[in-house]
């Protein structure tokens, strides 16, 4: 409606000045000077309305904005996704916590079965040693000096099957 009379102003104000511009031919002395006047402050009457009603219009989505964010709904829905989103936040930190545990626990694990190896190997060895000591007089001197070489390779390679065998071995003798 606001549309129908800006057009129709607007062509009121043109119709104004060619009627000024028609009585400026006819010689007549003040009628055109208030035609145009008229017709160009019909023309801003038609512009002022154009431009107030847009930013009436634009207040009031503005105002309608402003209500429809500050409702309860969203405020509730906004508060929803934000709870959400921290939800969703701490299921990924907990997964990734589970993660690192689980890496650092791995970790952990193959160090001290990597030490108690060691340890295994150790005492396998030393265990080796003490029995080559104790069968030393019962058996021939080649055979010794055999099994300690295998027993000195084997230690050198940390072949632990290896010395279980010599272990074996050795067992024989005994």
């Amino acid at each position: 409606m606001i549309i129908k009379i800006v057009l129709f102003l607007t062509l009121v104000a043109f119709a104004m000045i060619m009627l000024a511009d028609l009585l400026l031919n006819l010689s007549l002395p003040g009628l055109p000077e208030i035609c145009t006047q008229l017709g160009v402050m019909t023309l801003l009457s038609a512009f002022l309305l154009l431009v107030t009603t847009g930013l009436l219009m634009l207040s009031q989505r503005i105002i309608q904005a402003w209500k429809a964010y500050f409702s309860a709904s969203q405020r509730l829905q906004r508060r929803l996704w934000f709870i959400q989103a921290k939800q969703d936040r701490l299921v990924r930190l907990l997964y990734f916590r589970v993660v690192q545990v689980n890496y650092f626990t791995k970790l952990k694990r193959k160090q001290l079965l990597r030490v108690n190896d060691e340890q295994q190997f150790q005492s396998l060895s030393k265990l080796i040693s003490r029995d080559l000591i104790r069968i030393k007089r019962q058996m021939p001197k080649t055979t010794y000096m055999q099994l300690q070489q295998e027993h000195r390779r084997w230690l050198a390679l940390k072949d632990m099957d290896a010395l279980l065998t010599l272990q074996r071995k050795i067992e024989d003798f005994i």
